[in-house]
Order: C-alpha cells, then structure tokens, then sequence
C-alpha cells in the first residue's frame, strides 16, 4: 500500500467519503489510489474555487467533512476566496494539497510556493507528511481538527504519495464540544428576568430546529427579542419553525434593529460589528450602554446552552411557530420585489436555498417566512463567487432534496464553470441568475463610503452590461438546459420546469437593480 492509498482508506473509514478536486502532476498517485478505494467518490471541478467552495456547501448540509484535492500552493491560492467563507462559517474541510517531491523542492520549479505561509492563512490545523508509513496517522488527525469546525489543511509530498509503506489508520477520537456551566445559565437567566430590554443574538448550531425552538421559548416567556446573525451558516426555517428575522447587512439596520437594548446575549456567534468601515460612522454595532452576555461560543454545546436556559426561564411554554403561508403569484415585468414572490410561491418542500441574489434579494426572506421548512446557506465571509459552488456541494450531499441556487450575475461569474460540474454530475441544482447587468451592491456602497466625486469612469467599473453576459448560452455551453425569463409569468413557467425536470437547470432572470 503506497501513502496515497493509504491516505484515501483512512479518510473513508473516517466517515469523509467525498473528494472535490482538481488534481495536477504531484497528485497523480492521489487519483490513482482512487481505484482501489471504490468508497470514495471523486468530483471534478473546472477551477479550485468551485473545489473548495463544493466542500463547504457538502459539509454544511452532510455534517461531516469533505475533502478537496488542490494542486500545489497556486492551487491553494486559487481556492482561498471559498476558504475563507468556509472557515467563517466553520465549516469541516480537509485539504489534502499536492506537493513536489521533498528531494525535488530544492530545485525551486516554476510551481514551488510558500505552501506553510498559505496553510497559516486559513487559520486552521496543517501538517506536511513525511513519511508514507505516517499518512494515514496525519489524516486521521487532520479529520478530527476539521470535525471541531476548522479547515485541516494536509500536505501531501508527491514521493510521500507514490512511496510504498502506507498504514491506513483508525479515525481518531473527536472533540466533545463544552458543557456551558450552571453559573453561566444563571447569570444570563437573570439578565432576562430582569425585565430591561434585550436581545438574543443566535449563530452557529443555534440555527437548526433545536436551537431556533429553545430561543423561541425563552422569547415567548421573557420577552427578549430574536435574532440571527447577518450570514448564517445554514439557518432552518419555513413552515412549522420558528421564524426569526436576520439582524441586518447595513450597519444602520442593525443599529435601528440593536436600538434601546441594554443586553446582548450571544449563543453562537460574536457582538456584531460593520462589514466595512465608514467616514464618521463606528464600527461596533453594540450601543453605547448595552452589556454584552457571552451564553456560548462556538465550542460549546450552543444547543444544550439553550435548551437548559429555555428549561430554566421557560418551564412548559412553547415555542412560537411560523404559519404556512405562500405569497401569490405576481403579475408584470420581473422586479426586485416581485421575483421574490415567485420563489416564496413555489419554493418546494425541504429546499436547499444557496443564497447569493445579494441586493437583489433583500425582500426574499420576507417572501419564503411561511414557505414548506426549507434551509438557506448565505454568504458567510463575504467573499462573492460561493453561490453556485457551494449548492453544488449541497446537491451532492443531499441528492434527495431539491437545491435551489439564487445567484447574483457579477457573483456567478467568479465560479461559472460550476454549472459544468452540476452537469457532469446530473445534480438537482436549480439556479436562478439575478441579471441586472450591474455590481449592484457596489453602487451603493460608492455613496455609504462618501465617494461623491466619482464620475463615468468610476461607475463604468460597476456596471457588467457591455456586453451583456448571455447565461442562457453559458449554461447550455456547459451542459445545463436554461431558459430567459424577463417576467413573472415567465420566471414562475421557468422555475417550475425546472423543479419538474431531474437534473440541473438555469434561469437567466432579468431584473432591474434595486437602487
């Protein structure tokens, strides 16, 4: 057994049984081994950013880590916009990054980088192996680090991979997370109690049924308010859960949303603060004279925190729970009000909503509340160019339930060639391109940073119509049936057939931009 079999045997007895990659020379042994270890699936992408992204959305619907083969630092580098939203949404990724030859790295060829300063990036658990007799030990460890919500980062020496010696390894224990302590439960029981206005900030695991039940019984009995962090992860909503509003992108939203609070309770996520900064304005989101109340972090039980709060000042009340209710369908030429009636309309039952419509979607979660339970993936990191990637990689993991990608034209043209892997792989990933020929969210961010002077030539910066980008002829070009849709009869038409046709299918929706 040489080092990249036994790499592969341990990653699959480890419960990681997909591999995204776009292998190169170093990694040949990887794609080789692949073979002989029939439980591991390998898929394709075009472009390392599809790769990593594919990852994150797998893993966040699987709850368990995929692995990415990346060749080389450049490759690395390629993927890193996608990593970055992954390890903001704590995603489990192993990387498994190819390498030359140890005997070969001295040489300095065209392809030899600063892989360790790379890794260091990511902020995660890395390890170079050297020795094909210890791969299997390193990627059993590697699995463990990513089970905690980090990226583990492997690099695998191309002599490493091909040398004969490999021992598969046993998984290696995992992490249980932190049990919250009483006195912690009873510090902020007290807060809610004491009848001052507050707010109850959720992310993490918090934003599944169980976490989102306890919140709401602790809402209906203390009155605290409600709210989820700006990009969740994977939030769980619809029908029959409870509905809580997202706090919001603009930092005056969330100021208007935070205003008059004294306390701040997070279960799950971090005190908010502004995205960017801004002439004159602050960068923490907090009030001034709010305290804030850490309940839980990110490893700790967030559920069990809730739970035993809600137990605590909720005995025997329940939750409050979102009635089903659809918008009708819209009439007209497509806006960016109505497009989102039509996908609240029809949204079909356990949905995975991938959701980069960015300006173009601010009214969406208005419009799907009361929709059939479905889960939204967002934007963790900000990064643009992980909608498409990621509801590929959700696809995969969950092939029994549709995936619908609602994506922003500039944003889709960082991953395009994700559309090829849909195809190559028959997923079920409906994507809905938001085409208003433009870097809306930019636009608007010209005038909040105080840019006032800028003229024809900055705006020309902003606007993607000349020429227009024709995604039906991408899509097709790829392999994906696509239609046009420039109405709402014609997007409710379209989307339907889509959801009515096995397979992946685009929708190049022409709306206008919101401001």
């Amino acid at each position: 057994m040489n080092g990249a079999q036994s790499l592969i045997r341990t990653l699959v007895d480890a419960g990681v049984e997909v591999c995204f990659a776009n292998p190169g020379t170093s990694e040949m042994h990887f794609v080789a081994a692949l073979d002989t270890v029939p439980r591991m699936r390998g898929v394709l992408a075009l472009f390392e950013g599809v790769v990593t992204g594919a990852a994150d959305g797998y893993a966040r619907m699987a709850d368990r880590p995929a692995a990415t083969l990346l060749h080389l630092g450049p490759g690395l580098a390629n993927g890193g916009a996608n990593l970055h939203n992954a390890r903001r949404a704590r995603t489990p990724i192993v990387n498994v990054i190819g390498d030359h030859a140890l005997a070969h790295k001295a040489f300095d060829a065209p392809l030899e980088s600063d892989i360790d300063a790379l890794t260091r990036w990511t902020e995660g658990w890395s390890r170079t192996s050297t020795d094909p007799a210890k791969v299997g030990a390193d990627a059993a460890e590697a699995v463990a680090a990513a089970s905690t919500g980090r990226i583990a980062n492997l690099v695998l020496p191309a002599d490493v991979s091909w040398g004969e010696g490999g021992v598969a390894a046993p998984p290696a224990p995992l992490p249980a997370p932190a049990t919250v302590a009483d006195a912690v439960l009873a510090s902020v029981a007290e807060v809610l109690r004491g009848g001052e206005s507050a707010v109850l900030l959720l992310g993490g695991s918090a934003t599944r049924e169980r976490g989102l039940r306890a919140a709401s019984r602790i809402a209906a009995a203390t009155g605290v308010k409600l709210l989820v962090e700006t990009f969740p992860a994977r939030l769980e909503r619809g029908a029959g859960l409870p509905a809580v509003e997202r706090l919001g992108y603009l930092a005056e939203q969330a100021q208007w949303q935070l205003t008059d609070v004294k306390h701040l309770v997070l279960a799950g996520t971090r005190a908010p603060v502004s995205f960017f900064a801004y002439p004159g304005k602050p960068s923490a989101l907090t009030p001034d004279g709010c305290a804030v109340h850490p309940l839980a972090g990110h490893e700790d039980d967030i559920v069990d925190a809730l739970e035993r709060l809600a137990d605590e000042v909720a005995p025997g009340v329940e939750p409050v729970l979102a009635e089903p209710a659809r918008p009708a369908l819209p009439t007209g030429p497509l806006t960016p009000q109505n497009w989102v009636e039509v996908i609240g309309a029809l949204l079909p039952e356990g949905a995975i909503v991938s959701d980069e419509a960015n300006t173009s979607g601010v009214l969406l979660p208005a419009a799907t509340a009361g929709a059939p339970r479905h889960d939204v993936l967002t934007l963790t990191g900000g990064s643009i160019g992980q909608g498409l990637p990621v509801a590929a990689g959700a696809a995969v993991a969950c092939p029994d339930r549709p995936v619908i990608a609602l994506q922003a034209d500039g944003s889709a043209m960082y991953t395009i060639s994700a559309l090829w892997t849909m195809a190559r792989e028959n997923l079920d990933v409906t994507t809905v391109i938001l085409n208003n020929r433009a870097y809306a969210i930019l636009r608007m961010e010209l005038g909040r940073v105080g840019a006032e002077t800028a003229g024809p030539v900055a705006r020309s910066l902003l606007d993607i119509g000349t020429p227009d980008l024709d995604f039906v002829k991408l899509a097709e070009g790829m392999g994906v049936p696509a239609r046009r849709a420039g109405t709402a009869e014609e997007l409710a038409e379209a989307f339907s057939w889509a959801l009515a046709e096995p397979g992946p299918h685009l929708i190049d929706a022409v709306v206008p931009p919101l401001m």
